[in-house]
């Protein structure tokens, strides 16, 4: 028996709910690739560059955590009060960002900015699967993609000249106005009917899974020396507890009976695999332009940009043609742009920033064709009461492989600065400002560009072999029909109003 029912749509204003969603999303794009933009930046001002990949490792651990919690909470209790409580904690952590004063404080912050996403990751799409049926949530979807397209490309120009004119911090303090309106709007918009009945949430398997994220990123971070194998062990250990544990969990937090469907078994293994690729060019390409090609910090936010432009152009197409064509194709065109543009990533890195451009761009294209898909696929694939957990869990192994991939590819790095013994500590932290060159001198400067370039070059052929794995993945997606009767089973959605 399900805990609830669908939002009451004779008073559910779904124009000013889509509203909502989309400036919810807004600052998710914002997130993405304005910090990004900043991070070099900020490592200059801040030091710590061993820290660099864990200012975005924080923000993704706790949003992997959460975003299965948050499924299964939305499904037990509805989705409005967990997409609103996602909101203000997110808003919160951007906040005590802005006003970091420490690389270990920073990290801390964007944790807690990650508790919030694991709410607003999921929710905008399920509850779009909530209001609308599966042609006007296909459009939708590229509508969605569009709106992230726009934040994305407006973020890495705005916060490139942020970071120059004015202060990194306020990359973070963007967040609020948007944060606000679309909490007002969802709060007076969106009403859902709640059945109160007790539920027992399953708070061993949410600790257990908690464990085993941080558990698998520090063992994945290749930094750690002698402690590398009891991380290891750690995570083989906690995998195990918790696939025990949901087995036996009355309200399992992640079921494992969905992914004996395939096609939730595969969405997931291919989120997983190209959401390393993605996140980790996001992460080290504004970082190769800048510390590496000596660009500005609006150069490196440009670098990404056409991966902003051209993902919602794909998105909407995909959602106007997913009708017509369905989802297998969509999925296999899509990874395959990705998988050209990972593999040349490596090759056209040295030839600068406009080659950049045309791979991320390409990137993009591919992520738009295939996101679509995936999601609605995975919608279209369980009944109504499962399509929080089953939304969530799609973006669970999304976040997990950008967090493991970025983790990873941080680790390589780190190993290659380390090379050179005779730098000055925070030599390359300092690297990455005007001023930190300035005073370590042309000479250093050029030496740990070099020692970048290397770790960087290293990272970029990992990228590559993602996207050739999730390619070959996608030639597996089976040929779902665009009408389940799992599907069917959802509450009419046509009688919402405008």
């Amino acid at each position: 028996m399900v805990a609830v029912s669908a939002p009451h749509e004779r008073h559910t204003r779904r124009g000013l709910t889509l509203a909502g969603l989309v400036l919810a999303l807004a600052m998710a794009a914002l997130e993405a690739t304005v910090v990004a933009t900043a991070m070099p930046t900020v490592t200059g001002d801040l030091g710590g560059i061993q820290y660099y990949s864990w200012v975005t490792n924080a923000y993704l651990i706790t949003s992997a955590i959460t975003v299965p919690m948050f499924g299964k909470l939305a499904d037990l209790h509805g989705r409005k009060p967990v997409l609103l409580a996602g909101i203000a904690i997110f808003l919160l952590g951007s906040a005590a960002s802005g006003a970091a004063t420490s690389m270990p404080a920073l990290i801390a912050f964007r944790a807690i900015q990650g508790l919030g996403a694991g709410a607003m990751q999921p929710m905008p799409l399920t509850i779009i699967g909530d209001i609308y049926g599966i042609e006007e949530r296909s459009r939708l979807q590229g509508l969605f993609g569009a709106a992230w397209g726009f934040f994305g490309l407006v973020g890495p120009i705005i916060g490139g000249v942020i970071v120059e004119n004015v202060s990194w911090r306020w990359v973070f303090y963007m967040n609020l106005p948007f944060g606000v309106a679309a909490a007002a709007l969802v709060m007076t918009a969106l009403h859902e009917r709640v059945e109160k009945q007790k539920r027992r949430l399953d708070l061993v398997g949410a600790f257990l899974l908690a464990a085993f994220v941080t558990a698998l990123l520090l063992a994945s971070s290749g930094v750690h020396d002698a402690a590398e194998w009891a991380y290891v062990l750690a995570t083989v250990l906690l995998l195990g507890a918790f696939l025990f544990v949901e087995r036996r969990a009355e309200e399992p937090l992640l079921p494992l009976s969905l992914f004996t469907r395939r096609v939730i078994a595969l969405s997931s293994a291919i989120g997983a695999v190209i959401g390393g690729a993605m996140i980790a060019i996001l992460t080290y390409v504004p970082l190769y332009i800048q510390g590496v090609r000596g660009g500005t910090p609006t150069q490196a936010g440009s670098s990404i940009t056409p991966m902003l432009i051209t993902w919602p152009i794909a998105s909407t197409l995909s959602g106007r043609i997913l009708p017509r064509v369905g989802f297998r194709a969509l999925v296999r065109f899509g990874m395959g742009c990705t998988a050209v543009a990972a593999v040349a990533l490596p090759f056209v890195a040295e030839q600068g920033p406009l080659a950049l451009r045309v791979v991320t761009g390409i990137f993009g294209l591919g992520m738009g064709a295939a996101n679509t898909a995936l999601i609605i696929s995975v919608q279209t694939a369980v009944r109504w009461e499962q399509r929080g957990v089953a939304t969530a869990s799609t973006m669970f192994f999304r976040t997990i492989g950008g967090a493991v991939a970025v983790g990873v590819m941080g680790g390589v790095i780190v190993s290659a600065l380390a090379k050179d013994t005779s730098l000055p500590k925070d030599a390359a932290s300092r690297a990455l400002s005007r001023e930190g060159m300035s005073a370590i001198g042309p000479d250093v400067v050029q030496r740990i560009s070099g020692l970048l370039a290397e770790g960087l070059g290293t990272a970029f052929w990992m990228i590559a072999g993602l996207g050739v794995t999730a390619f070959v993945a996608a030639l597996f997606f089976p040929d779902v029909p665009l009408a389940k009767p799992a599907a069917k089973e959802a509450p009419a959605s046509s009688a919402g109003s405008s």
